[in-house]
């Protein structure tokens, strides 16, 4: 009965989670181990053991927590369906997205591991890719609901140029500053999203193209 009981708190379960993507990001998917994520969880030894049927499990939950702790604020949301249909708008959305990632350092370095972990299990790769592509269509869907300039391939090419930057920004802190960062996000959707209106020419920013 007991057992039971230790198995089915969510609470618990979540914390176990949690440590688990803490270890992902400090050992790599090759320290991951029951043992590791109980000690890093700081609960009794074969703790994990009851609440995970086996590694792989784990490593799955593991990848669909990191999506789960960065659902957007009530607030930013609100940004997307009633704040302006502009560029600038869609730019602070943009920084938001990357600040809300690289508060959560641990999380998306977990999920890098994860990734190349999925491509030696054909299992966790399924999950991944129908995750992702849920996350990008969830993305695009708001993104037209709300009338914001561009179509849905501007979404996705935003997703791109994002996701690198962040993997730059979290990999080798010291290739772009913030200051560049931000002017990176800030040109992408310049250049990406297009005119705000059909009278507004389509050029570039920086160099006029």
């Amino acid at each position: 009965m007991e057992w039971c009981q230790v198995r089915t708190n969510p609470e618990r379960r979540r914390a176990l989670i949690d440590a688990a993507i803490e270890v992902l990001a400090a050992q790599g998917a090759r320290g991951l181990t029951f043992r590791a994520v109980d000690k890093e969880a700081g609960v009794p030894a074969g703790t994990a053991s009851n609440y995970f049927a086996n590694r792989d499990d784990l490593l799955t939950q593991a990848g669909a927590r990191f999506y789960e702790r960065l659902q957007p604020s009530p607030e930013v949301m609100a940004k997307v369906t009633e704040g302006p249909k502009t560029r600038a708008n869609i730019t602070e959305l943009m920084t938001d997205v990357v600040g809300r990632i690289e508060a959560f350092s641990t999380g998306y370095l977990a999920l890098l591991e994860l990734r190349l972990e999925a491509t030696r299990r054909p299992a966790l790769r399924e999950v991944l890719t129908e995750r992702v592509r849920a996350d990008l269509e969830f993305n695009v869907r708001n993104h037209l609901d709300a009338g914001m300039p561009g179509d849905e391939q501007t979404v996705r090419l935003l997703y791109l140029a994002l996701n690198w930057l962040i993997l730059d920004r979290l990999t080798l802190p010291g290739l772009f500053t913030e200051e560049q960062g931000a002017a990176l996000i800030e040109d992408a959707v310049h250049r990406l999203v297009g005119p705000e209106s059909k009278d507004e020419p389509h050029h570039s920013r920086s160099n006029g193209l």
